[in-house]
């Protein structure tokens, strides 16, 4: 039972470059490795060669998940979006938190993509589900480790 991933576009790319690379770079290397391990004799106390076996078994199943995530993705190109200013999966937010007056700007992406070094959360965080569907100048409450905290959305961008 497979449901549809949410990606951006760029996450898409990603995801596709990492997947090119598994099978152009990683896959060929590990089956050399194997080879190279094979002509050093007795399989069975071969360190280097189970070493390769379960690196082949991690970059197997690495592929099998991208070609799984790419083939279920529902690709969202945020720039293409007409939400009317609303929060939606794909949109910039700036946001100030309301008692610290400090402004960040996220982007709601996949699950895949989240990466809060780069302003990017996950649709299924707890910012982002109290952020859908708000818009400029409502407050959005978030249930965080420390307690409720209160961000005012002061834009939404589609870029």
């Amino acid at each position: 039972m497979s449901t549809t991933i949410p990606l951006t576009v760029t996450g898409a790319g990603k995801l596709r470059a990492e997947l090119h690379e598994m099978k152009t770079v990683h896959r060929p290397a590990v089956i050399a490795a194997i080879a190279e391990a094979r002509s050093h004799g007795d399989l069975s106390e071969n360190a280097e060669y189970e070493a390769a076996k379960e690196r082949q078994g991690f970059i197997e199943g690495r592929i099998a998940e991208l070609e799984s995530k790419l083939s279920n993705a529902q690709i969202i190109d945020p720039t293409m979006l007409d939400a009317d200013g609303a929060c939606v999966f794909g949109a910039t937010i700036d946001l100030e938190d309301v008692e610290s007056a400090t402004t960040v700007t996220y982007q709601i992406v996949g699950d895949d993509e989240a990466d809060i070094k780069e302003g990017k959360i996950s649709i299924s965080s707890p910012i982002s589900r109290a952020l859908i569907g708000k818009y400029p100048g409502d407050v959005a409450e978030v249930m965080a480790p420390g307690g409720v905290r209160e961000y005012e959305i002061l834009d939404v961008r589609y870029i």
